[in-house]
């Protein structure tokens, strides 16, 4: 990503005091403007939770359709994700 380019907009935002004054810490630390320090952390942001959303979006359509996982298949990830250490899953009474 550039840091400028002739087609850049601008964008105007209200900030918490202490969110602004981070970012001019950083500037300071990095040497970089603020839009530069804000531009950046927004895109980063973005590229993240982006993709998160998408997922989310597209696993409630499937929940809408009926798709759901079965009880293997959440401990399959349960176990990938616990150090392969899937915990069972408490019965509902």
């Amino acid at each position: 990503m550039s840091a400028t380019s002739t087609k850049d907009s601008q964008v105007s935002m209200r900030l918490p005091g202490e969110l602004k004054a981070r970012i001019e810490t950083y500037a300071q630390m990095t040497g970089r403007s603020k839009s530069h320090v804000a531009m950046e952390a927004l895109a980063d942001y973005l590229d993240w939770r982006m993709p998160q959303v998408a997922d989310l979006q597209q696993a409630v359509a499937a929940a809408d359709r009926g798709e759901f996982a079965s009880d293997a298949e959440v401990q399959a990830v349960l176990g990938r994700h616990a150090g392969g250490k899937a915990r069972a899953t408490p019965r509902r009474r």
